[in-house]
């Protein structure tokens, strides 16, 4: 009796595995992003290698770090590595369209998530968030918190992102409107936490009487406080972009920032996984190419709520 059932938890341990080796010869997919010091793209690679091998797949998962020569090696290695699709976070909007375009030649579908590309009909999908939208949705709540009048300054993302100028357009299609509000100064910290923190300090120099600053990014809005409270100025007003834990923190604290906007990098991340687990066993897309997620508001009311780029 002892030894049946010996065999039958052998057997179905052995079966067990099988299946598990079984749901995982899917193949390889690259999961590739931005530097995971930003939580955001770290946020990113882990919904994107959570769905992927949910589905059955193996992951490689690497950062490029926004350097495009780095970028387009990890994708040659994608590539020779015979990964059956491409998730990708890019290094450039047209930078990354030769790469792509080889990717494309040697049959592994390409699927962007948070950045677009300056051409269509390479990558299968392109799912980024409404990043228009979404500005203007901050800009907004930045101009209410404002009571409508101030001095402020703007910190921009990195040039070559496509991301950076689409929110800025959004903040000052809404913000120029008031015309008590007057943007003194408006400088790149290229999506960084150091470089806003100094950018910051230098604008204190020149401009000591800011009521607010709007980031193009959590990351530089979390510099940018970094230094109002080294001056300070705990009264200044700062509202970022991206929906991230510490800024979610810094609301619930209230302190400088006072609210964000959410772009829901997991479930971008995950989408484009779903979405290229169909194209591998259907041989088609399943939506269109260029595919937009509206961002949420974040602020005192909703920020308890907000977890890894989620709102709960």
């Amino acid at each position: 009796m002892n030894r049946t059932l010996l065999k039958s938890a052998v057997l179905v341990s052995m079966m067990a595995a099988s299946s598990s080796l079984f749901a995982a010869d899917n193949g390889l997919i690259a999961i590739i992003t931005p530097s995971h010091d930003n939580p955001f793209f770290k946020a990113e690679a882990d919904g994107a290698a959570e769905k992927a091998k949910a589905l059955g797949y193996t992951t490689l998962i690497a950062s490029h770090d926004d350097d495009v020569n780095k970028q387009n090696q990890l994708i040659e290695t994608a590539i020779a590595r015979k990964a059956k699709a491409i998730i990708l976070d890019n290094a450039g909007a047209d930078a990354t369209v030769g790469p792509l375009e080889k990717a494309k030649a040697a049959g592994v579908p390409t699927f962007l998530i948070d950045r677009e590309i300056n051409k269509t009909g390479i990558a299968v999908a392109q799912i980024v968030s409404n990043n228009y939208q979404g500005a203007q949705l901050g800009a907004q709540k930045f101009a209410k918190l404002l009571s409508n009048k101030g001095n402020y300054v703007e910190l921009l993302g990195r040039q070559s992102d496509t991301n950076a100028s689409v929110r800025s357009q959004g903040y000052h299609d809404v913000l120029d409107d008031y015309k008590d509000m007057k943007m003194v100064a408006q400088q790149t910290a290229n999506w960084s936490q150091t470089e806003a923190f100094t950018r910051m300090e230098a604008i204190l120099q020149t401009h000591p009487d800011i009521v607010g600053v709007i980031s193009g990014n959590d990351t530089m809005a979390l510099g940018a406080e970094a230094a109002l409270k080294a001056a300070g100025k705990t009264n200044v007003i700062v509202v970022g972009f991206d929906g991230s834990d510490y800024t979610r923190d810094s609301i619930l604290k209230n302190s400088n920032i006072k609210a964000t906007v959410l772009q829901p990098g997991w479930k971008q991340a995950q989408m484009a996984v779903e979405q290229a687990d169909y194209f591998l066993k259907n041989g088609k897309a399943q939506q269109t190419e260029k595919q937009l997620m509206d961002c949420l508001l974040i602020d005192e009311t909703n920020a308890s709520k907000l977890s890894m780029f989620n709102l709960k």
